[in-house]
């Protein structure tokens, strides 16, 4: 794999650089490799432990920009009172299956979030748990009042950023989700295209949004626009499928047996 700098708070994020200049501690600081030193009971941090933070760059599939908005027509609240509720209950607006354990500081730059979300393999059940265990998480690259961003690991099924804001606009407010990211690896490519992965990341973002909205008392409609901005495999990072988590997690549980039985001896 190619060398890469480390992540810095001068790490170009798509979403972020047009905004004011950050405050200081608003950007996580540089690291190479992820260290976690608390891992929710019942996952692993094989994947997240020691890895590298990927932007899109060291993808291997086509490169996507993902965006999902709802309006919270009505709702009397700043756009800073909005993202305090949706960062401390960003786990509990996630569809089921999905599951995220947020650091115990809260969503704060240079934490890792845990990730525990089986793959689909079948894709008309996009809207249902997946059956191939993914266990892994996301660096929490940058977060202020109304906007957090998060990195993904080497690993994660897409390489890139999310995004998530809240905003003003046109007298009213807007909670917005958006990604730039590639396929990690042509396995991931492959679900992404043929199993249901790309419809199944679709539904989640705006499965989140409907629930934000509806905590605050909204039926809101989330819209939802993409544009492949590269439509070339990256095939340099076609060797990514080393780190991959879907396999890694599967071969983990698979070794569960052997581990108990070392443990016992």
């Amino acid at each position: 794999m190619d060398e890469t700098p480390p992540i810095t708070g001068q790490t170009a994020v798509p979403g972020i650089g047009a905004r004011q200049q950050p405050a200081e501690g608003q950007w996580a600081r540089p690291v190479n490799k992820l260290a976690v030193d608390n891992v929710p009971q019942g996952l692993t941090a094989i994947n997240v432990q020691g890895r590298q933070p990927n932007g899109a760059l060291q993808g291997f599939g086509q490169l996507w920009k993902k965006t999902y908005r709802v309006r919270l027509s009505g709702v009397s609240k700043t756009p800073q009172e909005v993202m305090q509720v949706w960062k401390a209950r960003f786990p509990e607006f996630q569809p089921e299956g999905n599951r995220f354990y947020p650091p115990a500081e809260g969503i704060v730059p240079g934490k890792v979030m845990f990730i525990d979300s089986p793959l689909p393999v079948v894709p008309p059940w996009y809207n249902r748990p997946g059956v191939v265990p993914m266990t892994s998480g996301v660096m929490i690259l940058y977060s202020d009042e109304t906007l957090f961003s998060v990195m993904t690991p080497e690993g994660f099924p897409v390489a890139g950023w999310n995004n998530f804001s809240v905003e003003e606009e046109d007298g009213g407010l807007v909670a917005q989700v958006q990604s730039y990211e590639r396929a990690s690896d042509p396995i991931y490519e492959f679900g992404f295209i043929i199993m249901g992965g790309s419809k199944r990341q679709e539904y989640i973002w705006i499965h989140v949004l409907t629930e934000l909205a509806a905590h605050f008392g909204v039926k809101g409609q989330v819209t939802s626009s993409k544009e492949c901005l590269d439509p070339k495999m990256q095939w340099r990072y076609a060797g990514n499928v080393w780190q991959n988590a879907g396999v890694r997690t599967t071969l983990y549980k698979l070794a569960a047996p052997l581990r108990w039985l070392t443990r016992k001896n």
